[in-house]
This record gives C-alpha cells, structure tokens and sequence, in this order.
C-alpha cells in the first residue's frame, strides 16, 4: 500500500511526519530547530518587517516568508518571537504564520491556513479547514491539525484525517505515523497507527475498525475491535484481522475466550453470483 516517503517529515510531520536521523548524510526537516544551531533564520516580506523590540517580536507582512538551511515558511504574516542572549545575540524561540501557509523541503510540502513552530520543544503544529502534506506520491490530509513532533519522530493527523497513495487508503479520526531515515539519510514512513472510526479502502476491498496498525515495510494492518470486511456482497466480521495490502489477503479472528462467558466466533456472509436461466 503506501510506502509512504516523507524526506521533510519526520516532519511531524516535519516530520508529521519523523524520521530523521539516521546515518550519514542528515536528512531534510521541517524542523527550524535542527542541524546547526548557529545557522540564522532569514525572513523576507514584502510590506516590510517590523521590530517590536519592547515586545521581543518581529513581525513580517505580506507575502513574508522565513529561510533556515533547506526549510522555508510561506505565509501572509509571520511573527518571530526572540530573547535576547547574554552574548548580545538573540534566540528565536516561536515562530507564527497565518494566512495561505506553506511549509517548503526539496522534496516536500505542507499546507494549512496557520501554523505555530515550538522552538525548543522541537513541535511544528499546523491547523486549518484541511491541512495536507505532499511527498512524491504520498499524501496526508486532516480537518483540524497536522502536528510534527522531532524529538519523537512523529507526525499526527487529526480530524478525519486520510493517508492516501494511489488507489489505497487508509482513514481515521486520528492518524499518527511514525518515521526513521535510511542509509542514504531520507526519511521514509515505517509504521501508521489509526485511531476511531478506522476505514482501510483498497481497489477491491474495505475494512472498518476501532483501530488499526500498519506496517508499511511488510503491507500488513492488523486491525482490532468491531471487525468488518467488505468485498462486494460478501461479508466478514469478528474481533480482529490481518489484511494483507499488497496481496489481497484477509484472515478474521474470532475474539478470545474469557471464563465464563462464549465465544464470539468470526462469521461471514459469502453471496454467489446467480445463473440467469435461457
């Protein structure tokens, strides 16, 4: 199914999505907070940049964007909040962008209506009516809020949110997918869990659960709780499955047994096509 490849995630995403570090080569991020710490943060506006120095702020307006390493900020409005250092330099701790923002990596975008990046916390926070992640063929969209978390390689969806690539789906209120960076330093997508209403949509097939777990190496989800199994007339149910999305298989369990009580065996209902009689 998705074999998700989020280079500027670990973005929570920003790895919203996360995956970072690994190896070698440092991988890209979302994260203003990574790599050098020495290296600046250069911000660009073109109604000109105001510095509120009794309030800490720099405010920029108007197609304003802000530049660290290979991450830049797009937004109608950004806002940096900074302290002062003992060494006469500042250090930016918060940074805010409303209005038709874009998070920007080579190989990424993210997109919501306002975003507010914790510095030091290392945690990027995305909200809006639909806030999406692009990465190559891969996409994460959410109605409320996209987070990234650094330190934990984590990006969550919340929201009716949707892990979409090509013809396969996976859907939930919430979706948290996990990160880590191969040999070469990109950071690609190991592990999705999903959370309420879980909806597993493939060409042929759907599965609906309380939740689920995806294994995107192996294209195994392991889904639990109020099991249902859908292809075309024909129905499974039980306390927990296995599908398979890369080859179509589905094995449903039955719930296990507890003293005392009886079992509920896994069932399906399986409809043959008709003849028409000449």
């Amino acid at each position: 199914m998705m074999g998700f490849r989020l280079n500027f995630v670990p973005m929570i995403f920003a790895a919203v999505l996360a995956a970072m570090v690994g190896g070698g080569a440092s991988a890209q991020t979302l994260n203003f907070g990574s790599g050098d710490s020495d290296q600046p943060i250069e911000i660009f506006a073109d109604n000109g940049i105001e510095w509120q120095q009794e309030n800490l702020i720099f405010l920029a307006r108007g197609n304003a964007r802000a530049v660290r390493g290979p991450v830049t900020i797009f937004a109608d409005e950004l806002r940096a909040y900074y302290r002062e250092k003992p060494d006469g330099g500042t250090d930016i701790w918060r940074l805010d962008a409303s209005g038709k923002v874009r998070i920007k990596t080579a190989s990424e975008t993210a997109y919501g209506d306002s975003a507010v990046y914790q510095v030091k916390n290392g945690i990027l926070v995305l909200s809006g009516a639909k806030v999406r992640l692009v990465a190559g063929r891969d996409e994460i969209t959410a109605d409320k809020q996209l987070e990234y978390w650094e330190n934990k390689r984590m990006a969550v969806a919340r929201g009716n949110a949707f892990a979409v690539r090509e013809d396969k789906r996976i859907k939930a209120d919430v979706l948290a997918s996990y990160f880590r960076a191969d040999k070469n330093g990109e950071n690609k997508l190991y592990r999705v869990d999903a959370f309420d209403s879980v909806k597993i949509v493939t060409q042929n097939n759907t599965a609906t659960a309380d939740r689920a777990v995806y294994n995107v190496e192996s294209g195994i989800a392991t889904l639990t709780g109020s099991v249902k199994l859908v292809r075309g007339k024909n129905v499974l149910t039980g306390c927990s499955a296995e599908v398979n999305l890369n080859n179509g298989i589905s094995k449903i369990f039955s719930c296990p047994t507890t003293p005392g009580t009886v079992r509920k065996r896994a069932q399906g209902v399986l409809r043959l096509n008709k003849k028409t009689l000449k």
